[in-house]
């Protein structure tokens, strides 16, 4: 998942990361629940990360009553099935585009707007199992967050490095 782009037509995205979210479900012979879905939209409505509680204001937004236990099974559901990660510093959680992807969480953060985008580099994922390695020890989840600028906070500074 990159920064989105000016044009970027988020309606379209957010279809498509129900579509893949759908498809992994079925794919795990999990059921994604109306309330599990509902969860999984909001956390795609924006492209930064958004909290728990946040996500029970926007039920509520939309009329369902929903208790914090609630949100905090889908989002454990859905964390599970690897649709969404967990931004430790933000305290929130993003979208996954790559559902059914084995991959290392390396999320990139905007330190001005807030926005965040995925990276999904082998190479890093590979470069850490080794490195862990060397000192006998065993990677079985990593997450990377990496603050900075997004491409537009950049262009908005004037930052051309």
């Amino acid at each position: 998942m990159a920064f989105p782009a000016a044009l970027h037509d988020h309606s379209a995205c957010i279809h498509a990361a129900l579509d893949a979210a759908e498809a992994e479900c079925r794919r795990r012979g999990a059921r994604l629940t109306d309330i599990r879905r509902i969860v999984l939209e909001l956390v795609w409505e924006s492209h930064r990360p958004v909290g728990a509680y946040a996500l029970l204001e926007s039920l509520g937004r939309l009329g369902r009553s929903a208790a914090p236990p609630t949100v905090y099974r889908a989002l454990d559901f859905l964390l599970a099935h690897g649709l969404i990660h967990r931004v430790a510093s933000r305290n929130g959680f993003i979208g996954c585009p790559h559902p059914g992807h084995a991959h290392g969480g390396q999320i990139l953060l905007c330190a001005q707007c807030g926005m965040a985008a995925e990276l999904d580099d082998p190479a890093l994922d590979r470069e850490i199992a080794l490195s862990a390695a060397r000192l006998g020890f065993s990677v079985s989840h990593q997450t990377i967050e990496v603050e900075g600028l997004c491409p537009t906070c950049r262009a908005q500074a004037g930052d051309t490095a």
